[in-house]
């Protein structure tokens, strides 16, 4: 193991690795601050350029130097402009956006920066030491433990909801679950709920439903209120760069906890960088002090670190069963599979041995490639924060332009334009009445997790037996039902205590 190790840093360390590192993550970094160009699609036209290369080493190491990068720069747009154009970024928006409100957009940039990088190191670090063991981890997992894994997933909804919006978020949920159902079910190839319309057989995209329910509306709402096109405190003025030791300090065990649990969310297949920052998010919120909660949707540097770090930490984690096992992680990982397959390597148990060169390089390239995201980054933050001085008359073409191209893009099909507008239309109409549009998105990007799982259990296993007959699963869902039960049980116990002082107990 020691020799492959220091046969990956000479391969890693080599002047033309290195280039690779940095051009991918230059590439991903300012292609995913594009809303609608994920790390899927940015790949997926990089992987031409990296199959002529013609090194396996050097073109993995360029496409994971895309992936992260992606997911670096992709929380750019969800704190400027409220698009989150990649679903691993949605839970940056929930806090990082109302910052940028509050006129600090350099701050949250900030955050967002030192989180991911941390939360990708440690992910990598993690990724060299655990690799091996994790992976016969991972394939403990069935879909009958996915099916649960969902579920403790929606059942951290609670913590997208305000004060007293609790029922309004499970109603949002509900109809999240209720638009994943739309196209082709995971149990029968036939289109359900489509009203004969031919372009949703395959259902809503994400890309449209993402813009649809933050960035339209945002629009919207500023050509509705003009005074929101100046922040809150009365300035576009970009100031307030730099985090305090205060502020450091309390997002410190924050970033540390999150980028654990999310680089084991990552490990999973099929979990991947979303579920991690929802459960990142909702952790951190639940487990925070009673005043603190409060502050979460509203501009809480906690609920910016959190998603930031899972995220990033569960990119890392998804190289584990895609090295290890040959299984792909995420949608991203499956596209790197194949990248991998057409450089004639075969992922799995035997790549460690076989090829150390490549599956050590790949590694250490990822802490090289979270370090040279931070060093870029950092000094461009003053200026990427300007977006927001942009003044109104100019910013509002740009939202409805890049919302549109975004929505576009991601199914190439001019449908998806009328789709986004619609639900645009509706989603302004939610936030009059007050309606959390978070937790639809969350149900909607889960829902069909869970029907997939579901079924494929209920198909294993003849039935519901698979909810008795995996300890695991009953394990997750106890968690599920834990998470649905504290927080209403800490709500009552503080009205009661409320009510004795009221009767001068």
């Amino acid at each position: 193991m020691l020799d492959g190790i220091l046969i990956g840093l000479s391969t890693a360390f080599s002047f033309s690795n290195l280039l690779m590192v940095i051009g991918g993550c230059l590439i991903g970094t300012f292609i995913g601050m594009l809303p609608g160009l994920g790390p899927m699609s940015i790949i997926s036209i990089m992987i031409p350029v990296a199959i002529s290369i013609g090194d396996p080493s050097a073109a993995l190491i360029l496409l994971a130097g895309v992936y992260y990068g992606a997911i670096f720069g992709g929380s750019t747009s969800s704190i400027l402009i409220n698009a989150p154009g990649v679903a691993s970024t949605v839970a940056t928006s929930f806090d990082g956006y109302p910052l940028a409100r509050q006129g600090k957009a350099g701050k949250a940039l900030t955050v967002a920066a030192i989180s991911s990088f941390c939360g990708g190191s440690i992910g990598a670090v993690l990724l060299m030491i655990f690799a091996p063991a994790l992976a016969s981890v991972a394939l403990l997992f069935h879909s009958a433990e996915y099916f649960a894994l969902m579920v403790v997933g929606l059942s951290a909804i609670a913590a997208f909801a305000g004060t007293g919006q609790v029922v309004k978020a499970l109603l949002m949920t509900v109809l999240g679950l209720i638009m994943a159902t739309v196209g082709e079910g995971a149990l029968f190839n036939m289109p359900r709920f489509t009203m004969g319309i031919m372009d949703l057989q395959s259902g809503f995209g994400f890309i449209t439903l993402a813009m649809a329910m933050f960035a339209l509306p945002e629009a919207l709402y500023l050509v509705l209120d003009p005074s929101r096109s100046k922040t809150e405190g009365g300035s576009n003025e970009i100031k307030d760069l730099r985090i305090t030791r205060a502020e450091a300090k309390s997002i410190a065990p924050v970033i540390g906890r999150q980028s654990i649990q999310g680089f084991l969310i990552g490990v999973l297949p099929g979990a991947g960088a979303t579920i991690a920052s929802f459960l990142g998010y909702a952790v951190e919120r639940n487990i925070a002090p009673k005043d603190e909660q409060k502050e979460f949707g509203k501009g809480s540097i906690k609920g910016l670190a959190a998603p930031e770090s899972a995220n990033n930490a569960a990119c890392t984690g998804s190289f584990v069963p895609l090295l290890t096992l040959g299984i792909p992680g995420s949608g991203t990982t499956a596209i790197l599979l194949g990248a991998l397959i057409a450089l004639n390597v075969s992922p799995g148990p035997r790549l460690m041995v076989d090829e150390p060169e490549i599956f050590w390089a790949v590694i250490i390239s990822m802490y090289v490639g979270n370090l040279i995201l931070l060093v870029l980054n950092l000094p461009l933050i003053p200026y990427i924060a300007k977006v927001l001085a942009v003044p109104r008359n100019y910013l509002i073409p740009f939202i409805f332009f890049f919302t549109l191209m975004g929505a576009y893009i991601g199914q190439n099909n001019a449908t998806e334009l009328l789709i986004l507008v619609g639900l645009g239309i509706c989603a302004t109409v939610l936030r009059f009445a007050d309606y959390p549009l978070a937790p639809l998105l969350i149900g909607f990007i889960l829902g069909s997790m869970l029907e997939d799982n579901f079924s494929r259990s209920m198909q294993l296993y003849d039935g519901l037996g698979f909810l008795m007959e995996r300890p695991m699963t009953i394990g997750l869902l106890g968690l599920a039902a834990l998470l649905v039960i504290l927080p209403s049980y800490r709500a009552r116990r503080a009205r009661l205590r409320q009510r004795g002082v009221a009767d001068g107990d």
